[in-house]
């Protein structure tokens, strides 16, 4: 089911970072996540319930910049 508040989401599991893209066009890089707990937001029926209790505020991370990867 598509998200109302997720456009996109990556995870790089050599550095266990997950970049989450929202639709409002900010983009996020989660630091240290593991890749169960990407596998359980991947198969989440709500991803921005399920980002909201298990990902933010659990994870550091950074926003991106415009244009920046």
């Amino acid at each position: 089911m598509p998200s109302k508040v997720i456009r996109r989401f990556f995870y790089v599991p050599d550095s266990r970072e997950l970049t989450i893209e929202f639709v409002t066009g900010r983009r996020y890089i989660y630091s240290e996540v593991p890749e169960d707990d990407v596998r359980a937001f991947r198969a989440a029926f709500s991803k921005g319930a399920h980002f909201n209790r298990h990902i933010r505020d659990h994870y550091e991370c950074r926003e991106l910049a415009a244009g920046e990867t």
